[in-house]
């Protein structure tokens, strides 16, 4: 997240859930032609709801990806059912919010992030223009593609 650069995305019509399309965002930075090498990430910041489910922390605990999400106020530990790393995010969270935030640099990198989208927003607008979700893909990879560029001058 260093560069600002956006390394994938993936644009869907609003029945598809943010939490299914995470693996195939994960796996596009891995195999992106952005990095020269093959691209080993350590950490995976999330800050909705969406990523914290049982599914998410399984996917990314299994290609050695420390979940970095803030999970619910009304989260819960699920002994029997639920995954490890997510049973240790609540627990840690739920004890000291903020020393969590601390130890994984939760608000910097998620400040990183808002800025990013923040400036994709004062360059392009906050809207998509397009009426077809055919040509919003287009738009969207449009922007992203200029606004890689532009960061990188």
């Amino acid at each position: 997240m260093k560069t600002k650069k956006i390394l994938s995305m993936k644009v869907t019509d609003e029945h598809v859930h943010d939490s299914k399309m995470l693996p195939e965002l994960v796996e596009n930075i891995i195999k992106s032609e952005y990095m020269s090498t093959t691209t080993t990430l350590g950490k995976l910041f999330g800050d909705d709801g969406a990523y914290e489910g049982n599914d998410i922390f399984r996917y990314l605990g299994d290609n050695g990806i420390l979940p970095c999400i803030k999970v619910r106020n009304n989260a819960r530990v699920r002994w029997k059912k639920g995954n490890f790393l997510r049973n240790l995010s609540v627990i840690s969270q739920k004890k000291d919010l903020q020393k969590w935030k601390d130890s994984v640099r939760y608000d910097g990198q998620r400040w990183i992030v808002e800025t990013v989208f923040s400036s994709i927003k004062r360059m392009f607008g906050e809207y998509v223009y397009s009426v077809r979700l055919k040509n919003m893909i287009q738009e969207m990879m449009l922007k992203a593609s200029l606004y890689n560029m532009m960061i990188s001058i």
